[in-house]
């Protein structure tokens, strides 16, 4: 009986997890203060829309009157379409990361 009593010695349950037995004194005990994930999704969208109604604004000034340079009008809406598709990139692998961490087995 003497080799089973190791066995439960093992498997008793400490209180502290695992990682805070590995390194505790090395991580942080507070939550760090700082911008969330959502904050920094939500200032790229910000950007996106200033971005847009600034290629709006000077599409529309530009066809109102030739009071701004056609270079600066393409200038702007490309900078609008390229932010617009890195956001779409963006928004696709936040997509395919969401479904690979639903499909995982437990």
């Amino acid at each position: 009986m003497s080799a089973f009593a190791g066995i439960t010695a093992v498997s008793a349950i400490t209180a502290d997890p695992v990682i805070m037995q590995l390194g505790g004194a090395a991580l942080p005990q507070q939550p760090v203060q700082g911008a969330g994930f959502g904050d920094i999704l939500a200032a790229g969208m910000k950007q996106v829309e200033a971005k847009l109604s600034t290629a709006d604004s000077l599409v529309k000034q530009f066809a109102l009157d030739d009071s701004v340079p056609v270079h600066q009008v393409t200038f702007a809406l490309e900078e609008a379409r390229m932010s617009v598709e890195l956001a779409m990139q963006v928004r696709a692998r936040l997509v395919e990361g969401y479904r690979d961490v639903m499909n995982m087995q437990i």
